[in-house]
């Protein structure tokens, strides 16, 4: 295995994992994005190609450098239509010639039950503008030349997530990350698709996890393990705070998150109204308002 420590994470650098694979970083360094998109070229001579990124010139720039001398890009494959992750796809596709894969585009997979909460603002910025070529479905393969991708669909952090099994590794997207937990934000991100998104990752027991940000999971079983843990723990405090006179989601958040930077709670006030949707369809948390993000809850 290729070293993993976060100097080798160089934009626009192509850095070599493993034999087959490559990765170049998205210079859009960010809380949400840590050092950046990770994308991903699988495969030598003709090559799949992960994750294009943001819509970057710099980036697209380094991304055809990456190829070697004749090498084509044969499929571009799209995790999820956020911005950082597939806002590239268009351009790339119309220089290499290839097709987008992708489960479908910014609505496909959505909770057509958290409809009704309107636009809550705060998201991650779904790609609205992202039509893939093609579409795959779970359980699905995608075949190249000397490479092959399993695919598994993951909504939670957004409805439209796949991860991809290629051996005993897996492309984790946004699922499932080492320096990060992901933002799972209603109404694009669902904590109970979230968490069965989870247990499907932990079925499928991936050796190491390649994710859309930051370095590679060595240990991904071990990783995955984690996060469930570190879910189940906030919906521990999140219900120990409901039995203390309850509160919105942002009150809830800032008596909980006491340990992560005042420009962070944002994000932590989605994670917690996430859970909080999650714990009143499970009938242990209800608001006293319509379930919009500025409603008091209290456990029940």
């Amino acid at each position: 295995m290729a070293d993993t420590s976060e100097s080798r994470l160089l934009a626009g650098k192509p850095v070599w994992l493993e034999p087959g694979l490559r990765r170049v970083l998205a210079p859009n360094p960010s809380p949400l994005t840590g050092p950046g998109t990770n994308s991903y070229i699988l495969g030598e001579g003709r090559v799949a190609l992960i994750d294009p990124g943001p819509d970057s010139e710099a980036h697209l720039e380094a991304l055809l450098a990456a190829l070697a001398p004749g090498e084509q890009v044969e499929m571009i494959v799209v995790t999820h239509a956020h911005h950082d992750h597939s806002e590239l796809a268009a351009r790339l596709a119309a220089r290499v010639g290839a097709p987008v894969v992708a489960f479908g585009d910014a609505r496909a997979g959505l909770n057509p039950a958290f409809a009704a909460l309107g636009d809550l603002g705060g998201g991650e910025g779904a790609d609205h503008h992202f039509r893939p070529d093609e579409t795959v479905a779970h359980g699905e393969m995608l075949h190249g030349t000397g490479w092959s991708l399993g695919v598994i669909h993951t909504p939670g952090h957004f409805g439209n997530h796949i991860c991809l099994s290629w051996g005993e590794a897996m492309f984790s997207g946004d699922q499932a990350m080492g320096w990060s937990t992901s933002i799972v934000s209603p109404p694009d991100g669902d904590m109970t698709a979230y968490m069965d998104s989870l247990d499907r990752l932990m079925a499928a027991a991936p050796r190491r996890l390649y994710p859309g940000h930051g370095a590679e999971v060595a240990d991904g079983p071990a990783r995955l393990e984690e996060l469930v843990r570190h879910r189940r723990g906030r919906e521990s405090q999140i219900l120990a705070a409901l039995g203390q006179g309850g509160g919105t989601a942002s009150e809830l958040a800032a008596r909980i998150y006491t340990d992560v930077p005042a420009g962070l709670l944002p994000a932590a006030t989605r994670n917690v109204f996430a859970h909080l949707l999650d714990l009143e369809a499970r009938s242990q948390a209800r608001s006293t308002e319509s379930a919009r993000l500025g409603a008091r809850w209290e456990a029940i």
